[in-house]
């Protein structure tokens, strides 16, 4: 997840927004036509307008996702209301790709829906109040309402949907039409659906609910909230926890709310809330089962003071794939006091307490702060409100870590009085007095107490207000001097607080549109403020050193008088004219590039080689190559001049930067690659301070962003020259474990050519490939090194020739030259960068006839892997190392996968130490980045005898096994001859079920061990007893036949050993089939490591 769209406004939107960016998310606001204002569209990163006002605009789903794909989004966070308990937005974007921040489709249509809900709770025990199951039709809830009886009532609910929108308690039968169409009307407005069912209204209740995080395998509590102070079903004042909620219903209340969300495997955000009828005769029938919501509510706020706990982040990062664990809720967090939440509507009360919407301009803003305070909103000066909208504009949440709940009360009671509203009429009044009521702040409260009691809240005086008003003297309004400027004049404010350097015109002069008037100071900078229009100075109000408040004149014109013909003489500018800072730059950078070092230049063709630079730029695709620290010099300035240093060493000796390799085959974004390459014209490609450095820099950046690294080795290791440091030995140089620790995290890969010692080769040995060519030494030490140990003197050509590690495993691709070995980078490269669209097959009629009928004879391997993979896609690895065993990187249909396989023209096909090493190394490969691997099986089995023992052959095969066991990307398995013994089974990560299939070929032969031995083992008494040679022979011959019969790989597949035998023509289909039946890639953790060996 690396871009959220914030499928909502206001005060979640802002909400939501901050969260993303503690994140490192990249957040994109969306508004309506009538919203364009409203402070959520500044509190993201970006904002996209939506076609539409009101409401609608916000249920667009359509138009939403379109938007989110535009902007480049992969998230959408819904908040609350709108389209956050819609299923089918929330399949839409999983159908585009996009992460729907909240529950699945099947969590929403489970608990969006209210009777479906209901039939949850029935099913799995929770207690019920009664009601209709389903969309009720207006007859159906007259019928309903009938069976309950004189005096009974109902409470008619939206089924999808919450925040009270959608509900009517009707208690005269007379009055249900009417409040039915206003509630169905109410429902479709608000959630786009008008369905309602109906439940017996409980008078006289508690409303309690239960936070729940899950991440569809487990889930815990976060405790409850008390909303029970409520005005026509709309919550007013949220308090976690509840200050009168004994123990015995708290347990009830979570475990009935753990037991919903387990049953529905819930993952994200979700608030269970129940009524506890408070004129029950008995506890266990006064709580029941009212509604889910799935999603954030709006009273989030009060359980995350209370617990720590960021809900919206936790939100954020479970739809992300983090587990409880992982975002620290193994276990329900015990509360810390008690935490309060007033919702401040922007509305009027009568002299009955019914609230009339209020709207306007918001003159003054300025919510209350301090310990324990905090205030949701998007309200700020000068805001002008839409009726189209919510009256909700701040919710202030008062938090006392106390023991005491009236400590809580009494904080938030401060805080009421401290809040500056101006130019719109707020509730905040009917809040002081709400929580003045004794019986508030005691909890004895019920739904109905707000309603029972409005008349005399509104009679309550409101405290004073704790602040200046715009009228009194007081505030920013009145901070600045009020200067009066000449009739029929314009003033011209100062833009920021600042001293006056220079007022640039006089009483009279006619200045035109853009003209500067005058330089302020501030913050140490001088800022020219320039005439708004033209026209003539009447009046000039400040004087140069004055300091001025931003607002304040600086002076007075009469517009459009005498200044309509000037216009501003724009300073002409050359574009290609070079400033002498800018040329500086220029001349440091070109003194390291080639055109400018001819002799070392020369010094490259001499060993026909080519430069570091000339290297990278056939790397890296045309123009994407931008380097880092290339103004660098070697750390020898105390022996050595600043003219010395720039020549003899640019950059010193390290070129590197990112870039791009493959980007028109790939993409730019999956071809990003950071590149570094020694340059062995500057002290012979040694590891100086400052190259050190360098890398160190380079190699956090591919840390952080996980590029893929490239690194061009040549030369030696620690260079003793340099002057410029303090240290001894420069052991506690960061590189080199700070290299290692990207195996497994990032593509590494290694290309040498010419001489590459010490550091140089420490580096290129944990790379995940080394491609070196024909020229190369690669070594642990060089002459001079080796000749300092006493070890004998050394030509550089004696140590490490490629001849001799391209045998020994340490080069994975051996290659003529250093154009070669950069296609070879590339190549490899793009394996880790994705599929291609374009590929080709051979005929694969062809397989039929690769493996001779002749079960004895031997057979070209290679033929095979170049038959079943897309043409011209092998790269093989460590060619000339374990031979026993093929190790290539391929492609299927355009997609990358690795290829390992028995070779039987070296002891059969049977596996040695090399062999498992080279197979056990590439395993880890492909399973750190993903690759899926083909296994081509035709061995005897593990390489048995008393000369392989002495090769430690018993540690060195089972790694395959342990390597196999534990990757996490699949294997298919191919028998294409003989599946005999452990060998086998190595081949097929330790089990025939263990791979994502497992096929044969016709020609497959299977048994515990190879047959003829078998046969040899298990009849030997009966062989020594058959004295003629003939005779004992058609005896071997006929028992060999006869374990051949029953090792076919027909035979083998009716016992279900295998999973099928195939047309050899068939396997590109099978394997390809097998790719595409795969699950959607996951985030999978990194792998530890990459073995180097």
């Amino acid at each position: 997840m690396k871009s959220l769209l914030i499928a909502n406004r206001g005060e979640i939107a802002v909400r939501i927004a901050r969260a993303g960016s503690e994140l490192g998310l990249r957040t994109v606001a969306i508004f309506a036509e009538d919203d364009a204002l409203s402070l959520h569209v500044r509190a993201a990163d970006e904002a996209l307008p939506l076609t539409g006002t009101g409401a609608a605009a916000y249920l667009d789903i359509k138009q939403i996702v379109a938007e989110a794909k535009k902007a480049g989004c992969d998230a959408i966070h819904p908040g609350y209301g709108f389209l956050s308990e819609n299923a089918a937005f929330a399949e839409e974007c999983a159908k585009e790709g996009i992460t729907f921040v909240g529950p699945s489709p099947e969590a929403l249509r489970l608990f969006g829906d209210k009777a479906k809900a209901r039939a949850l709770a029935e099913k799995e025990g929770v207690a019920l109040f009664p009601g209709t199951n389903g969309a009720t039709s207006l007859e159906e809830a007259r019928v309903f309402m009938e069976k309950l009886g004189d005096g009974g009532a109902v409470m008619l609910k939206a089924l999808a949907g919450g925040g009270g929108r959608g509900m009517r308690a009707v208690t005269d039968i007379k009055d249900l039409p009417q409040a039915y169409e206003r509630c169905q009307s109410e429902a479709k407005a608000a959630f786009g659906s008008g369905d309602i069912y109906v439940e017996k209204l409980v008078r006289r209740a508690r409303h309690i609910e239960i936070q729940i995080v899950g991440d569809g395998e487990h889930v815990i509590d976060l405790g409850e909230r008390e909303c029970t102070l409520q005005r026509r079903n709309q919550k007013v004042v949220e308090i976690a926890p509840s200050p009168t909620l004994d123990s015995d219903t708290r347990k009830r209340l979570t475990d009935a709310a753990r037991k919903l969300a387990s049953a529905a495997s819930y993952k994200g955000l979700g608030t269970f809330e129940f009524l506890i009828d408070m004129e029950a005769k008995d506890g266990t029938s006064a709580i029941a089962f009212m509604e889910a919501n799935p999603r954030l509510q709006v009273e989030h706020t009060v359980t995350e003071e209370v617990t720590g706990v960021d809900l919206v982040k936790t939100q954020l990062r479970i739809a992300g794939g983090a587990t409880l664990k992982e975002v620290g809720l193994a276990e329900t967090p015990a509360p810390r006091g008690y935490a309060i939440q007033l919702r401040v509507n922007m509305e009027r009360m009568d002299e009955k307490g019914e609230a009339v919407p209020t709207g306007g301009t918001l003159t003054a803003f300025a919510p209350p702060s301090g310990p324990g305070i905090r205030v949701d909103t998007f309200g700020y000066s000068g805001y002008r409100t839409s009726p189209n909208y919510d009256s909700l504009i701040a919710k202030l949440i008062a938090h006392s870590p106390t023991p005491s709940y009236g400590d809580a009360v009494a904080r938030a009671r401060r805080a009421l009085s401290e809040f500056q509203i101006e130019g719109v009429t707020t509730n905040l009044s009917f809040l002081q007095a709400l929580l003045a009521r004794e019986d508030v702040q005691a909890n004895r409260v019920h739904t109905n107490f707000i309603a029972e009691h409005a008349s005399e809240l509104v009679k309550v005086h409101a405290e004073p207000g704790r602040y200046f008003t715009g009228g009194n003297g007081g505030g920013a309004a009145q901070a600045a001097k009020h200067v009066e400027g000449p009739a029929g004049t314009t003033p011209v404010p100062s833009t920021m607080q600042g001293k006056v350097i220079s007022i640039d015109v006089e009483e009279g002069a006619s200045v035109a549109k853009g003209q500067q008037i005058a330089v302020l100071e501030a913050m140490k900078m001088e800022h020219t403020i320039a005439a708004p229009f033209g026209g003539t100075v009447r009046k000039v109000a400040a004087v140069p050193n004055a300091t001025l408040m931003e607002g304040e004149p600086l002076l007075f014109i009469e517009e459009g008088a005498g200044g309509d013909q000037l216009a501003v003489a724009e300073e002409a500018v050359d574009p290609d004219y070079i400033r002498p800072d800018l040329q500086h730059v220029i001349d440091r950078h070109a003194i390291g590039l080639d055109e400018n070092r001819p002799d070392a230049v020369a010094r490259r063709r001499k060993r026909n080689q080519r430069t570091v630079r000339e290297n990278i730029a056939h790397l890296c695709d045309e123009g994407s190559f931008i380097e880092y620290g290339a103004l660098a010099l070697a750390a020898q300035r105390r022996r050595r001049s600043m003219e010395e240093l720039l020549k003899m060493s640019p950059a010193d000796g390290l070129v590197s930067g990112v870039g791009t390799v493959n980007a028109d085959l790939f993409g730019e974004e999956r071809a990003r690659a950071l590149v570094m390459g020694y340059d062995f014209t500057v002290f012979a490609g040694t590891q100086g301070a400052m190259n050190h450095k360098k890398m160190d820099r380079m190699l956090f950046l591919a840390r952080d962003q996980k590029l893929p690294i490239v690194l061009l080795a040549e030369g030696g290791g620690g260079r003793p020259g340099d002057t410029d440091t303090a240290g001894v030995a420069g052991l506690d140089t960061p590189t080199f474990h700070t290299f290692a620790t990207l195996s497994g995290k990032v593509p590494l890969v290694g290309m040498t050519a010419g001489r590459c010692f010490a550091g140089n080769a420490a580096l290129l040995g944990c790379c995940d490939v080394i491609i070196a060519t024909a020229d190369s030494n690669i070594g642990m030490g060089g002459p001079a090194m080796i000749e300092g140990g006493g070890l004998g003197v050394y030509a550089p050509e004696d140590v490490g020739p490629a001849e001799v590690h391209r045998k020994n495993g340490v080069i994975d691709i051996f290659v003529k030259d250093e154009e070669e070995a950069i296609d070879a980078c590339k190549k490899y490269l793009s394996y880790f960068q994705g599929p291609t669209e374009n590929w080709e097959a051979s005929d694969q009629r062809l397989l039929r006839h690769m493996i001779p009928e002749n079960r004895l004879r031997a057979y070209d391997i290679d033929r095979v892997i170049e038959g079943v993979a897309d043409k011209g896609s092998v790269l093989e690895l460590r060619k000339e190392f374990g031979i026993g065993i093929k190790t290539a990187l391929i492609r299927m249909e355009g997609r990358p996968m690795g290829l390992m396989a028995n070779n039987p023209y070296h002891l059969g096909g049977a596996i040695d130490a090399e062999a498992a090493d080279k197979a056990a190394r590439f395993m880890q490969l492909c399973d750190a980045f993903g690759l899926p691997i083909l296994s081509l099986c035709d061995t005897p089995g593990f390489m048995v005898g008393p000369e392989i023992e002495k090769e430690a052959q018993v540690r060195h095969v089972s790694r395959m096994f342990v390597t196999a066991a534990n990757m996490s990307v699949p294997l298919f398995a191919v028998v294409l001859r003989k599946g005999y013994g452990l060998g086998a089974q190595a081949m097929t990560a330790g089990s025939f079920h263990a791979p994502f299939f497992n096929i044969s070929w016709p020609t497959g032969e299977f048994g515990g061990m190879g047959l003829e031995g078998a046969v040899r083992l298990g009849y030997r008494r009966e062989m020594e007893a058959i004295e003629d040679p003939e005779e004992r022979d058609a005896f071997y011959r006929k028992m060999v036949d006869r374990y051949y019969e029953n090792g076919k790989a027909t035979n083998m597949a009716s016992f279900l050993e295998i999973d099928a035998v195939i047309d050899p023509a068939d396997t590109r289909h099978w394997v390809t089939r097998g790719l595409k039946s795969l699950p959607p890639a996951e985030h999978r953790p990194a792998r530890a490591f990459i073995d180097t060996w």
